[in-house]
């Protein structure tokens, strides 16, 4: 299992450079390195986390020496903080016939069901049950996305858009947090969008105070989640499944 723990590392900035193969005209809004070497996550699983010692995060809770703790009654929905949604421009892309394309990062959970689908067909995952995608989604703490918008000259309000890439998070709100279904459009793969989606919701998830952050990895994306911060079975500790044998 894949860990990420506590201490943000340190390429957790605003993300995204060079790697868009910039004309003159292109402006990048949201910029820092980025590793040219990404793939999108598909589904062999291995385990990751963040660097700190995993057993004290987990106890982080937990007094030492029997001592007696006044605890407040845990607060109520209505008092928790509000996740607020962010939405803005990762890039601006201008063609030679003057179109302009936005790649925008939002947390809202703006994610269609069906474009989804479509997108998890792109990138060759099985296919799921719509009903359970949305479910999904409407249970996640935290849902991803990446959209193109295409706009043509003289054509205001009849922009193109479609999701080019998603991800999201299921939390305990307190402690702990699960990274799920991180997957960019293949025709999008390799410029760094991948690695700006997964870094924004680190380090929102630090601001939230979740410091145990854990994913699972397909093989071939192992070392891109590691460039990440990631630390595969952290103190030889591992994954564990159960699942039906029929």
């Amino acid at each position: 299992m894949l860990t990420q723990n506590v201490a943000a590392p340190s390429s957790l900035c605003p993300i995204l450079s060079h790697y868009w193969h910039f004309q003159a005209s292109d402006q990048l809004l949201f910029p820092h390195n980025i590793n040219p070497n990404l793939n999108h996550a598909t589904r062999k699983i291995k385990g990751f986390r963040l660097k700190a010692n995993f057993w004290d995060s987990i106890r982080s809770g937990i007094l030492k020496n029997n001592a007696t703790q006044i605890v407040e009654p845990p607060s109520t929905l209505e008092e928790e903080e509000e996740l607020l949604p962010e939405e803005f421009v990762l890039v601006e892309k201008s063609q030679p016939d003057g179109e302009v394309e936005l790649i925008i990062f939002s947390s809202g959970g703006d994610v269609d069901v069906y474009e989804l689908q479509a997108l998890c067909d792109k990138v060759g995952w099985p296919r799921r049950p719509l009903s359970k995608l949305a479910m999904a989604l409407q249970n996640s703490y935290m849902v991803a996305a990446l959209h193109s918008v295409r706009k043509l000259p003289g054509q205001e309000g009849n922009e193109e858009k479609k999701l080019i890439g998603m991800a999201r998070a299921t939390s305990d709100h307190a402690f702990n947090a699960t990274i799920w279904d991180v997957l960019v459009d293949p025709s999008y793969q390799g410029k760094g969008l991948g690695k700006a989606m997964v870094e924004k919701m680190i380090r929102t998830l630090l601001q939230r105070d979740i410091g145990n952050i854990t994913l699972f990895a397909d093989s071939k994306v192992v070392d891109f989640y590691q460039n990440l911060g990631f630390e595969p079975d952290p103190e030889g500790i591992k994954g564990m499944f159960w699942y039906p044998r029929y």
